[in-house]
């Protein structure tokens, strides 16, 4: 049996001295890279990638995300299976700059060749802290000229027969600067990964998929018991869930930035989609229940699940949650999750204490037993929870929530 390895090396020019620096400097040897993570993620984040089968077991925690040591296809597989992340970055340099001199010289320096292809310009964003080189803007500058004579001098332009057009993969740069040190990392995800590639219609505040895996995942969502989503919105909790029931990674149905690298194989890349879907765990009927009062939301929704076939695992009816009975017999269990409207859609102070106290009123009526996962906005609501909960803290769309969770009893 030929290997998917052997597959990738008989499709590429073997004797390209570029493709061997690429192999050698990029594709062979361990990188170093950096899963950025929403506030307070970072944990979940880290439990996600010791759970995955990379080259070595070394996620450490770090401000702002997980950093982790492994080779190119590890970071397919991050980029794939990681639901709390929002970006993977690889590194590509470390170097001191007092001055734009040295940080041109220096970056300059950088084999930009190997990484990306000549006539690519990517988008370099920058960060600095306690720099003499403050200035954003002209870090920039110098970076991507630094890059384009770099590609100009030593750039090669070179295609896989079945690796698609790399313009359509754009690239980015973030450099970050503290104390006049440079770190430059390449992203290798392109779009926020918490963008499923599902999910294109939109409700009054959507959660992003990363918070929603997040808090699937503090509530102790377990896969094979039933899931409510009874204020669905554009059915984020839902999808999360389903993706989750039926061992789906989360990146399944998107590209990413790195299938534009130099180092990309799609070879190995479909092996590890073919391995990844041989894991797929089949359904009988829906164990996730979704409802929502606005029915075109409802009916955008139905028609989304219909299209991914996911409509074995998702049961959608639109309804207000207040007004409709529970599908579930008495000796039934599963999570509730709920994130209540709030802000200027839940209008003044006293309309939203009787809505959150109406929601609590019936889920302790007709859901004795279940888990429950609820966003509240005022922690002066957690007075009407008359059962002991666990706290998280979470950022959203700028807001600092409070989520609770626990048994409804």
């Amino acid at each position: 049996m030929v290997s998917s390895k052997k597959k990738d090396d008989k499709k590429s020019p073997k004797r390209s001295p570029w493709l061997k620096r690429v192999k050698r400097h990029v594709s062979g040897p361990m990188q170093s890279f950096f899963a950025a993570t929403p506030p307070g993620l970072e944990k979940l984040c880290c439990d996600e990638l010791c759970a995955l089968p990379l080259s070595e077991n070394n996620a450490k925690i770090v401000k702002g995300g997980v950093e982790f040591k492994g080779r190119i296809h590890d970071c397919y597989l991050a980029n794939l299976n990681l639901r709390t992340a929002n970006r993977i970055l690889m590194r590509i340099a470390d170097f001191p700059a007092s001055n734009f001199v040295k940080l041109e010289k220096r970056a300059s320096a950088i084999p930009w060749e190997l990484f990306m292809h000549q006539g690519i310009q990517p988008e370099v964003k920058v960060t600095s802290r306690h720099s003499r080189l403050f200035h954003k803007g002209a870090v920039s500058d110098r970076i991507e000229k630094s890059i384009s004579n770099r590609l100009d001098q030593f750039g090669f332009a070179f295609k896989q027969k079945d690796q698609k057009d790399f313009h359509t993969f754009p690239q980015q740069i973030f450099v970050r600067a503290v104390d006049d040190i440079f770190t430059l990392s390449m992203d290798s995800s392109g779009e926020l990964l918490h963008k499923r590639g599902i999910k294109k219609h939109s409700a009054h505040a959507p959660i992003r998929e990363t918070l929603a895996a997040a808090i699937l995942k503090l509530a102790g969502y377990n896969p094979k018991e039933p899931l409510l989503d009874p204020m669905c919105g554009s059915g984020t909790f839902s999808l999360e869930g389903a993706m989750m029931t039926i061992n789906m990674p989360a990146g399944w149905f998107r590209n990413f930035a790195f299938m534009g690298w130099p180092c990309f194989r799609p070879l190995r890349w479909a092996h590890m989609k073919r391995e990844a879907e041989k894991l797929f765990t089949p359904v009988t009927g829906p164990l996730i229940f979704a409802s929502d009062k606005d029915q075109k939301v409802c009916k955008a929704f139905k028609k989304k699940i219909n299209e991914y076939n996911l409509t074995n695992t998702i049961d959608v009816s639109c309804g207000n949650f207040l007004d409709l009975s529970t599908p579930f017999t008495n000796d039934q269990t599963g999570l509730v999750v709920i994130n209540p409207p709030y802000g200027l859609r839940m209008g003044n102070r006293p309309e939203s204490s009787n809505l959150f106290h109406a929601i609590i009123n019936k889920l302790k009526k007709e859901y004795p037993g279940w888990k429950i996962a609820i966003i509240v906005p005022d922690d002066n609501l957690l007075k009407k929870i008359p059962f002991k909960l666990t706290r998280h803290r979470l950022s959203h769309g700028g807001l600092n929530l409070t989520l609770v969770c626990g048994k409804i009893l």
